[in-house]
């Protein structure tokens, strides 16, 4: 009863990590039994020197079935929500009262106007992420290793259906290095 048990909770994690509508991915994940999940989570510079980014993967058998991306950067407090306790002793260490360590992905409404205003962006931020996420979902760490070494910068954009991001290259090698952290 125990290994039934197990299984059904690993394949139902698996199944929930995989989404909806990605047969690529749904395919690439054969046994979940015999093969664990293993999620890697990194800290890079993809965008700029401005803000850092947050990559997590999750791999089984060197396919990634999910990736999670989402930049921090400090905003004001006129225009953004900070991070949890932003209002409380971690913000006192802010150099910067009117300033904020807050979450781009939680800000995203204020951070794609801005987007708009400063890049004639006409995707939203959030949505860009999301792409970039759905791209790298069902590749195999290889095949996405091979598209950033074989693709420029501006090739990697266009590869990616629906992100418009200059520095979408950067957040797949943010998602690449996860899944190569993955355990």
């Amino acid at each position: 009863m125990k290994k039934i048990t197990k299984f059904m909770l690993v394949a139902g994690i698996s199944l929930a990590l995989v989404g909806v509508g990605n047969s690529g991915a749904l395919n690439n994940v054969t046994s979940a039994a015999s093969a664990p999940l293993k999620v890697g989570r990194v800290e890079a510079a993809a965008h700029g020197t401005k803000c850092f980014t947050v990559a997590v993967a999750v791999v089984q058998n060197g396919v990634i079935v999910a990736a999670s991306l989402d930049d921090y950067q400090f905003l004001g407090t006129d225009v953004a929500t900070g991070v949890p306790n932003s209002d409380k002793d971690f913000g006192k260490n802010y150099k910067d009262p009117n300033m904020v360590l807050a979450s781009k992905k939680t800000n995203a409404k204020y951070y794609s106007e801005h987007m708009t205003e400063e890049a004639k962006s006409t995707v939203a931020y959030d949505k860009n992420l999301a792409a970039i996420e759905k791209f790298a979902t069902g590749k195999t760490i290889k095949s996405l290793e091979a598209t950033l070494t074989n693709k420029s910068k501006e090739q990697v954009v266009d590869a990616v259906s629906g992100a418009t991001l200059v520095d979408t290259q950067g957040y797949l090698k943010a998602i690449l290095s996860a899944a190569k952290a993955a355990k």
